[in-house]
């Protein structure tokens, strides 16, 4: 009996998808002081979080796109229900940095908008926000020395030796 009620319990929790970045950025947003929002970014510590928020915060990356906000539908689905989520499209983020692939400026931008568009709206809003490396305006407290505390990183945006 114990393993039939430890078998549901793992499918009750298979399912369940992991917070949008936008939910956790909001969390350290929340957060009343440094070390609770340090706290928050090492809870939900991933390899997509760390690109995101090094995409922003590391001066070395230059974004290889129109500055603003593009021409972009937002995409209206319901949290859960859009279509890719920010965890899955962190890794091709490398294609949109300036030197990192051989694609013309229009393909860039393109990819970018349709990326956009696959997004939740509030996803979207975040990476906008770190293509503009604006995201400390948008998220109180989400500073780049909050994020270098939390995930022990130098000044270069690498793990502290």
């Amino acid at each position: 009996m114990a393993n039939t009620t430890a078998a549901l319990n793992n499918l009750q929790t298979a399912g369940s998808s992991a917070p949008l970045i936008s939910e956790i950025l909001t969390k350290v947003n929340n957060a009343k002081d440094k070390p609770k929002k340090v706290a928050v970014l090492r809870e939900n510590d991933s390899q997509p979080l760390r690109q995101i928020l090094k995409g922003a915060f590391d001066p070395k990356i230059k974004w290889d796109l129109p500055e603003g906000t593009p021409p972009y539908s937002e995409n209206d689905a319901p949290a859960g229900t859009e279509h890719t989520t920010l965890y899955t499209e962190a890794r091709r983020l490398y294609y949109f940095v300036d030197g990192a692939a051989t694609l013309s400026k229009t393909k860039k931008e393109t990819m970018f908008i349709q990326m956009l568009e696959s997004l939740h709206a509030d996803d979207a809003k975040v990476l906008i926000a770190v293509k503009e490396k604006t995201l400390n305006k948008v998220y109180k407290g989400l500073t780049a020395e909050c994020v270098k505390e939390a995930f022990d990183w130098n000044d270069s945006y690498t793990r502290n030796k």
